[in-house]
């Protein structure tokens, strides 16, 4: 029996074909486009932090695109440099690596820029887009130099996303637009 183009792939897999550009050949993934306009109770938000390397290479534009890609929502943005404290907050569970004084140097070393992103599993397909450091088609496998140089943090599940998110924005800080792209692209 055939299955449908894709069926095998599985979630996580067309969750980060829908993040590969389009038009290009061999790059159009199979599937319908995933749009953010799902019902409100569906809705997620996520929080992704573009590291120091990421600013300083200026690779914003095609780490946004790829989510504006997917459809889903900005609804918060700020650039900003980290101080000691933020970063304790944020990764508090790595304190006790050996690896933590880099890493505080590393998130503290130039401006990050924070975003908040929303919309239907969100958290999950960011998970699949951001991807390890040797998987093409992800934003690490793609734009990353060096393991120690991931280029994004993507909260790991909604709970630490909601947690996270309170760390880097004020309540205020949050806009909440509705998305006309389905009234834009179909009238």
């Amino acid at each position: 029996r055939l299955r449908p183009a894709g069926a095998a792939m599985g979630s996580l897999g067309r969750c980060l074909a829908r993040s590969l550009p389009r038009g290009q050949p061999g790059l159009n993934p199979p599937g319908p486009r995933c749009y953010s306009s799902a019902p409100a109770a569906l809705q997620e938000r996520t929080l992704l932090v573009a590291k120091p390397d990421a600013v300083q290479r200026r690779l914003l534009g095609d780490i946004i695109q790829r989510f504006e890609r997917r459809g889903f929502k900005l609804v918060a943005m700020k650039l900003l440099q980290v101080d000691r404290g933020l970063v304790d907050q944020h990764y508090e569970q790595l304190r006790l690596k050996p690896f933590y004084p880099a890493l505080v140097t590393y998130m503290t070393s130039g401006p990050v820029v924070a975003m908040v992103w929303e919309g239907y599993d969100v958290v999950r397909c960011t998970r699949a887009m951001v991807g390890d450091s040797s998987a093409v088609g992800t934003i690490r496998g793609d734009l990353s130099v060096h393991i120690t140089r991931n280029v994004v943090h993507a909260s790991d599940s909604v709970e630490t996303a909601q947690r996270e998110i309170g760390f880097w924005f004020q309540r205020d800080e949050l806009v909440a637009w509705d998305s006309r792209d389905r009234d834009n692209i179909y009238g």
